[in-house]
C-alpha cells in the first residue's frame, strides 16, 4: 500500500536562525527529555531547516542521545533538507499524522514542537490537529505548539500531553516591553481570536498588564525585576501561575490552560 497522504497544508514556511530560542529553552527543561533515547519532533520547520538544525544543537546539549525528527508536508522543502541529515537527524515527508521513518520505527515520540505552523489554519482545525498529534505522543510525551514573532522576541505556546491541554506559556523580551498584552498578537490560534470582552484570556492579560504597571518602579532596577513582582501579584489574586523565578527571570510566565482556556 502506498503512503498516507500528509495531514495539513503546506504554510508560507517563513523562519529565521535563533527564532524559536524562547520556546526552545522551554523545551530543554521538559521531563521527557530525560528518556534514554528520546525522539523529538519538529512539525513543520519551514522553508529552510535552521531552526530545526539548531533545535538539534541544543536539544543534545541536554541529552546526547536525542535524536531530532524534522517533518515538512512540501516535498520540496523536505528535498532542500535531506543533505542535512546524519545519524541523530532525519527528516520525513508528512503532516499532523507525524509518520516516523524507518530507521526511528523503535522509538516513541516523547516531544513534538509545532511553531507557527496552526496559526496559518482555520481556528475550527486546531482540534482536529491537536488529536492527531496526541496520537502519536508516549506516554509522557507532549506537544509545544503555538506562535512567535519574526526574530523571536514575543512568544506564546500551549503545552499538551496524550490526553488534555496543560498550560499556556507567554514569553517576552523585558527590555523595551511597554505592555505584557502585545503578546495578545502571537497567542496560539485557539486564543487569538478570543481576546475580547467576556474571555478569560481576555481578563488574564489585563490583569498581567495591570500588574506590570503597578511594578513600573521597578523599572529603574531592571525589568527582570519588575517582572517577577507581576507574576507574583497574579498569584496573589488567585491566578494559576506557576511558581518559576527562574523562568521569570527569562521573561517567561506559564499559567494552568482552565484559567484561560476559551
Amino acid at each position: 500500500m502506498g503512503k498516507q497522504r500528509p495531514v495539513g497544508e503546506i504554510t508560507r514556511g517563513t523562519t529565521n536562525p535563533n527564532r524559536l530560542r524562547r520556546v526552545d529553552r522551554y523545551i530543554l527543561n521538559q521531563p521527557t527529555l530525560k528518556r534514554p533515547t528520546p525522539l523529538v519532533v519538529d512539525l513543520g520547520f519551514g522553508a529552510n531547516p535552521t531552526t530545526t538544525l539548531e533545535l538539534l544543537d541544543r536539544v543534545l546539549g541536554v541529552n546526547p542521545n536525542a535524536q531530532v525528527l524534522g517533518i515538512e508536508i512540501d516535498p520540496e522543502r523536505i528535498a532542500r533538507a535531506k543533505p542535512f541529515e546524519k545519524d541523530n537527524l532525519h527528516f520525513e515527508l508528512g503532516g499532523f499524522e507525524i509518520p516516523i521513518p524507518a530507521i526511528l520505527q523503535t522509538h516513541e515520540v516523547n516531544l513534538v514542537r509545532a511553531m507557527n505552523v496552526l496559526r496559518q489554519y482555520d481556528e475550527s482545525e486546531v482540534l482536529s490537529a491537536w488529536k492527531l498529534m496526541q496520537q502519536r505522543l508516549s506516554p509522557d510525551g507532549i506537544i509545544v505548539e503555538g506562535t512567535c514573532d519574526e526574530i523571536g522576541r514575543l512568544a506564546a505556546w500551549v503545552t499538551l500531553d496524550r490526553q488534555r491541554v496543560i498550560s499556556l506559556t507567554l514569553s517576552f523580551r523585558l527590555l523595551g516591553l511597554v505592555k505584557p498584552s502585545k503578546v495578545a498578537e502571537r497567542l496560539p490560534k485557539v486564543l487569538i481570536h478570543k481576546n475580547t470582552s467576556g474571555n478569560r484570556i481576555f481578563d488574564f492579560l489585563n490583569h498581567l498588564d495591570n500588574a506590570w504597571a503597578n511594578h513600573s518602579p521597578l523599572a529603574v532596577f531592571s525589568p527582570k525585576q519588575r517582572f517577577a513582582a507581576s507574576a507574583t501579584e497574579l498569584i496573589a489574586k488567585g491566578w494559576p501561575v506557576t511558581k518559576e523565578p527562574k523562568r521569570w527571570q527569562l521573561g517567561e510566565l506559564t499559567v494552568d490552560w482552565d484559567a484561560v482556556k476559551p
